[in-house]
């Protein structure tokens, strides 16, 4: 398990007693900062994806919006594996896993969020999916026995308690059970996918896990898009383009960054950046769509990023009197 991971071989080589080397607290502090890097950056997309999503439903069915945006990712991946010099090639035991996310994470996962968008708000949807990071923890505690400290569950419990607050007031009045209901399959389906991911992915290179599973999910697509097909129609520019980015951008390097962060920091722990989603959107459909953010709003937001850094931030942001860049001791 990323976050609780055996010794390496430097660690089981040091003499009882001593210390880490600086070198090595360096190393570890790097690959944690990058990890909440990507995380932030996974953020900002998927929070955006929320308007793209509104914008495309609306004259593309759900499930062949699914199918449009992963047919795009499954170009681009590709290409980006030969650009980085990563084979796609896995084994055939791995493949059954690989299928099992693609259609836990993309298939049941997008049919759940693509319909639940088109039945409530953004607000109403980012503040479903903001269960996801407290399902994700309690499925590492159940499934796997993995023992997380208090600051990542109180870290979890704020940053829910954050989305919350900003997703309080709806900008819509037209809410639909039906719509809550889609966006709890949405959350249970990424649950299972970060438990999934988490087995077969250490065993890959990210690009070709996000590419394997893309594949996957986008077969699991095709049935239900063509159960819409009396529903088709040629689509505006404004429709294209959002697909487009849906695809490159919030799929292809996406699924790349999410994977990156959840191999650093575990599913749990990867899960909470999905709480700064509402806070993305909900930004954006001011600066896009005029929407006014209240005070309560604005202090949900500040919750929010207290809560992720609280449960995902080096061990140094919380550590008093000592140097900044001390590494700690044993007595």
């Amino acid at each position: 398990m990323p976050i609780h991971a055996a010794p390496g071989a430097g660690q089981q080589t040091q003499r009882a007693g001593s210390s880490p080397g600086p070198g090595c607290y360096d190393a570890v502090m790097h690959k944690e900062r990058r990890a909440i890097l990507f995380g932030l950056t996974l953020s900002l997309l998927w929070g955006l994806s929320f308007l793209s999503i509104k914008v495309a439903v609306l004259e593309i069915p759900p499930m062949t919006l699914a199918l449009y945006r992963f047919v795009i990712a499954c170009a681009v991946l590709p290409l980006i594996a030969r650009w980085s010099g990563e084979s796609l090639r896995v084994a055939g035991a791995d493949l059954p896993a690989l299928a099992a996310g693609g259609l836990t994470g993309v298939t049941l996962y997008f049919y759940g969020e693509n319909h639940g968008v088109a039945l409530l708000s953004a607000s109403e949807s980012s503040l479903v999916i903001s269960f996801i990071p407290v399902l994700a923890v309690l499925a590492e505690r159940v499934f796997q026995g993995v023992r997380l400290g208090a600051r990542a569950y109180l870290g979890a419990g704020l940053s829910t308690l954050g989305v919350i607050l900003v997703a309080a007031r709806s900008a819509g009045s037209t809410s639909s059970r039906m719509g809550y209901l889609f966006m709890l399959v949405a959350c249970a389906a990424w649950v299972l996918y970060g438990q999934v991911t988490d087995r077969v992915g250490a065993r890959y290179g990210l690009i070709t896990v996000s590419f394997w599973q893309c594949l996957f999910g986008l077969l699991g697509c095709v049935p239900f898009a063509l159960g819409e097909s009396a529903r088709w129609a040629v689509p505006s520019l404004a429709a294209v383009l959002n697909v487009g980015f849906l695809g490159v951008f919030c799929s292809a390097a996406g699924y790349w960054l999410y994977i990156a962060t959840q191999n650093a920091l575990g599913s749990g722990r990867a899960s909470v950046y999905l709480n700064l989603i509402p806070v993305v959107s909900v930004a954006a459909s001011f600066v896009l769509l005029g929407e006014r953010l209240g005070a309560v709003q604005l202090l949900g937001g500040a919750v929010v990023v207290a809560g992720v850094a609280l449960a995902t931030g080096p061990a140094s942001w919380f550590r008093w009197g000592r140097g900044a860049g001390e590494v700690p001791s044993e007595a």
